[in-house]
C-alpha cells in the first residue's frame, strides 16, 4: 500500500476514470482575467491504459516502438529535448500518461510577483494529487530554460502517490534531492527556478498537449528509456509490443552471429539464409 492513500477509485480494464481537485483561485488572490483563462483546468474524465497494455509494453525499447509505430504510418511519437536525469544504463518506465501544460505568463493575467504562494491552487498542484500508482507525468513547458516545473517537494510526493516516471520539456531544481529520491525523469536540464518565476505558469492539466513537438493525450502510453521517450496510442500497445519483442529477439539473434564473427550484409537485417537459421534456431530452443 502506497503512503499516501489513493483518493480515487482503482480502474479496472476499459473503467472511466475521473479527474478530481479544484484548482480554484478566489478573486482576492488572482485576476478576472486568470479566471477567465483557467476553465477548463481539466478534462474531466479519461480512459487509463490498461494494465495488460502497461505490461506488454515494459521490454520494449523506445527505439523499436518508435519504429514499429513509423511503419504503420504513425511518424510523429519522439518528444524532442527530454534525456534522462539519471543516467544509469538501465533507466526505463512504461505507463500511462497524465498531462500538465504551463502557459506563458502576461502581467495582468498571472505575474512572478504572486505566483508562489498560489501554486497550490492551481492545476500543478491538481496534477500531483491525481497522480496513482504507475503514471507517468507529462509536462508542456515549450521548451523553456527557466521554469524549474517540479522541485524535491512535488517530485517527493509524485513518488509517494505510486507515480512511475516524468517526462517534461523543460527543467527541474533541487537536482541532488531529485536524483536521490531516484524517480526516472526525463528532461531538458536544471535550473534555481521554482514552476511560475519566470516565463510560464500552470495553466492546466490532463488536457491535450504538445510536448517536445509530439502532441500527448491523457491516457496515451509513454516508454522512455536512454534514448528518449516516445508515445504510443492505446490501439497501438497490444500489436505493437508482440511484434516489437519479435523484433527485438531477431536483433538479439543478429547481434550474436555479429559477435561471433559474421558479416553485417549477411546479419542485418535477417534475410534468405540468416532468416531460416534464426528460425532454425528458435525452433531449436
Amino acid at each position: 500500500m502506497h503512503p499516501i492513500a489513493d483518493q480515487e477509485a482503482a480502474s479496472a480494464e476499459g473503467t472511466l476514470i475521473k479527474s478530481t481537485g479544484d484548482c480554484r483561485i478566489s478573486g482576492t488572490e488572482a485576476s478576472p482575467a486568470y479566471e477567465a483563462v483557467r476553465a477548463p483546468v481539466h478534462t474531466s474524465t479519461y480512459l487509463r491504459p490498461t494494465p495488460q497494455m502497461v505490461d506488454a509494453l515494459k521490454d520494449v525499447s523506445a527505439a523499436t516502438a518508435c519504429a514499429k509505430l513509423h511503419q504503420v504510418g504513425i511518424t510523429r511519437t519522439f518528444i524532442d529535448g527530454p534525456v534522462p536525469l539519471h543516467r544509469e544504463p538501465d533507466v526505463k518506465v512504461t505507463g500511462g500518461a497524465v498531462t500538465l501544460q504551463f502557459l506563458p505568463q502576461r502581467e495582468d493575467v498571472f505575474n512572478g510577483a504572486e505566483q508562489e504562494d498560489i501554486e497550490r491552487k492551481t492545476p500543478l498542484w491538481g496534477v500531483l494529487e491525481s497522480i496513482r500508482p504507475g503514471d507517468v507525468l507529462v509536462i508542456s513547458a515549450h521548451g523553456s530554460h527557466f521554469t524549474g516545473c517540479l522541485g524535491d517537494m512535488l517530485v517527493r510526493y509524485f513518488k509517494l502517490r505510486g507515480g512511475a516516471g516524468i517526462v517534461v520539456d523543460g527543467r527541474v531544481r533541487d537536482a541532488a534531492r531529485v536524483r536521490a529520491l531516484g524517480v526516472p525523469i526525463w528532461c531538458t536540464g536544471v535550473t534555481p527556478h521554482y514552476a511560475s518565476q519566470t516565463d510560464l505558469f500552470p495553466s492546466a492539466f490532463n488536457v491535450p498537449v504538445g510536448v517536445g513537438g509530439t502532441l500527448v493525450t491523457p491516457g496515451d502510453l509513454i516508454v522512455a528509456d536512454e534514448d528518449g521517450a516516445v508515445v504510443v496510442p492505446q490501439r497501438n500497445a497490444i500489436p505493437l509490443a508482440e511484434d516489437s519483442l519479435l523484433h527485438q529477439d531477431r536483433e538479439a539473434f543478429a547481434r550474436r552471429r555479429l559477435d561471433e564473427g559474421g558479416l553485417l550484409s549477411d546479419y542485418y537485417p535477417l534475410t534468405g539464409e540468416s532468416m531460416t537459421e534464426y528460425l532454425a534456431s528458435r525452433s531449436a530452443t
